[in-house]
């Protein structure tokens, strides 16, 4: 199988503590800029970096993604992480899907572009920019300049293809909507209304950060 004949999919990992419509909006840019034939989202399971914050329980933030995606029939949702017992990692998901596909697919993992300082931080950070290619996308508060210095590096020390995106911003943070429903203050339009929904039906985020 050439590498034109294969499919291009794109991996976007987060803890979606809540998902709101920023995620959603920034997967959709990247899948048709790059004309991705499907993005599949991956609800962290036990995040490493998360251990001292209280975050809601995986199978609320997987069913929560679910409601957020159905729409879009380019959209789907992993159980991969959720379902791996203690901590999970990018490299063992992304070594997980590769295996799954034996070789069918080429993955494009998706992920912030402030994190172009952090992934040397990540587990088996020089083996996962070997593995897949990885598209960044800009966000407030970093300079341009810096994270294309960033990008450079890593290519540069890493052999890996990094793809650097600008996609439009939106003032919209899970952190805000936490506190916000703690607050009791709306957060109708921030989110999918399924998900606002399922957030009070479940009384998610009404204690605690």
């Amino acid at each position: 199988m050439s590498n034109n004949d294969k499919m291009k999919i794109g991996i976007m990992g987060g803890t979606f503590d809540p998902i709101h419509y920023g995620h959603l909006a920034m997967a959709e840019e990247v899948r048709l800029k790059f004309k991705l034939d499907r993005i599949i989202f991956i609800p962290s399971g036990n995040p490493p970096h998360k251990t001292e914050q209280n975050i809601a329980d995986k199978r609320h933030r997987y069913m929560m993604t679910l409601l957020a995606t159905e729409t879009n029939e380019f959209f789907e949702v992993s159980r991969d992480e959720i379902d791996r017992q203690g901590y999970t990692y990018t490299i063992d998901t992304i070594r997980n899907l590769k295996q799954q596909s034996k070789g069918r697919d080429n993955i494009y993992f998706i992920t912030g572009a402030d994190n172009v300082n952090q992934i040397l931080k990540w587990k088996e950070a020089e083996q996962l920019l070997k593995s897949c290619k990885f598209i960044m996308t800009t966000r407030p508060g970093f300079t341009y300049d810096e994270i294309v210095k960033g990008v450079q590096y890593l290519e540069e020390n890493y052999d890996s293809k990094i793809n650097l995106i600008e996609v439009p911003s939106f003032a919209i943070s899970s952190t805000d909507i936490r506190q916000r429903v703690k607050n009791n203050i709306s957060i109708k339009y921030l989110l999918p209304e399924t998900v606002e929904k399922y957030i009070y039906k479940h009384k998610l985020y009404t204690h605690g950060g």
